[in-house]
């Protein structure tokens, strides 16, 4: 009897774990019980993963994986275009090591981001068939790199990445107790499947829908306040005004402040910012959110530009006094999505390394 492929594809990842060296023996188990989840859970459970991660590598492959924490230049670069990048691609990972590589990535991420960022590394295959001879191989779902900076540990600093096409994931974790989780990009293209077995896939459907219900939901002066000029799509920076610039100047406001909407209007705002926040893992979440509410609704912007109707132009961003969203549908008959949430001050850790360091040195 043949055998349906899926279920010969299963086989053959099962017989490769079977096949696994002794070296799989030195995985460490994560410290995670319960809903006790708390941010030094977190940068315990990344500790963890990254430590089996590299306790898998060969020696060759570490050198390409492993970049001194100190190399700023490395460590604070991100691109969500398909290019060329430094750290090591799944592609050049066996089975085992690719498995620990995706655990690594779930210990920042919730459930829903799990499921956007491997959704997102799926449509390489769908753009291989509709892109034909002018495919990229950068968009495949293994080009994505894993780097690690810096030795894990919980009496220092370190960080890793995972990044590729529309997917760049960096997290700082310092003293084993505060983790820094921005830039954070998630893009999709298409942003709708059109066709095809797929058809109606939308992995960022909340971020687009939420954020154009909002600004339909705006009267005539409120529109007045929160409309600015669409972008003009440029190819340095995917359409969005920060690009992949490693330092951002908290730019003037635009948009309404969230004290002229209404209370529904507020707490649809707030359940948009909530969304992307979710993507990552909870505690993380929640400290994004407590930050965020610190600030009165004077100083909470939403700005819109473009159309209300779907698959034409459309722009969003979201700023309060430490933070950034923004969100871009311009390209390809405005069917490919970027979003990405900055940190004014905390990119890379940044303020957290400056005070780790005043303590401490």
């Amino acid at each position: 009897m043949n055998m349906p492929s899926c279920y010969s594809s299963l086989l053959s990842v099962i017989a490769s774990i079977i096949a696994i060296p002794v070296a799989f023996s030195q995985v460490k188990e994560s410290t995670l019980s319960g809903n006790s989840e708390t941010v030094p859970v977190v940068a315990q459970d990344m500790i963890v993963a990254a430590e089996n991660v590299l306790a898998m590598l060969t020696p060759e492959q570490r050198t390409r994986a492993v970049y001194p924490f100190t190399d700023d230049k490395e460590r604070r670069y991100f691109h969500f275009f398909p290019i060329e990048r430094n750290g090591l691609p799944l592609k050049d990972m066996n089975i085992a090591q690719q498995q620990l590589a995706y655990a690594l990535m779930n210990t920042g991420l919730s459930h829903v981001g799990i499921s956007k960022s491997m959704t997102i590394m799926s449509l390489g295959e769908t753009l291989r068939i509709t892109d034909g001879d002018n495919y990229n191989e950068h968009r495949d779902s293994d080009h994505y790199n894993v780097t690690i900076f810096g030795q894990p540990s919980t009496k220092s600093a370190w960080g890793w990445r995972f990044e590729g096409f529309h997917l760049s994931l960096s997290f700082t974790v310092v003293d084993g107790k505060q983790v820094a989780s921005k830039p954070s990009f998630f893009g999709s293209i298409p942003a709708t499947i059109k066709k095809g077995e797929r058809k109606g896939l939308q992995v960022l459907r909340l971020e687009e829908s939420l954020g154009r219900s909002l600004a339909a939901s705006l009267n005539e002066s409120q529109r007045k306040l929160a409309t600015i000029p669409l972008l003009v799509f440029e190819d340095t920076t995917g359409g969005l005004s920060t690009g992949n610039t490693p330092k951002i100047t908290p730019p003037k406001p635009e948009g309404i402040p969230a004290s002229k909407l209404s209370a529904q209007q507020s707490a649809h705002l707030m359940r948009l910012i909530k969304g992307y926040a979710h993507r990552l893992r909870s505690p993380i979440a929640k400290e994004d959110l407590a930050e965020i509410a610190k600030a009165s609704k004077d100083q909470l912007y939403f700005a819109w530009g473009g159309s209300l109707e779907p698959f034409q132009p459309h722009y969003y961003k979201i700023q309060g006094p430490s933070f950034l969203i923004e969100y871009e549908c311009t390209q390809d008959d405005a069917n490919h999505v970027h979003t990405v949430w900055r940190d004014f001050d905390n990119d890379f850790g940044v303020d957290m390394l400056k005070r780790h360091h005043a303590k401490h040195h």
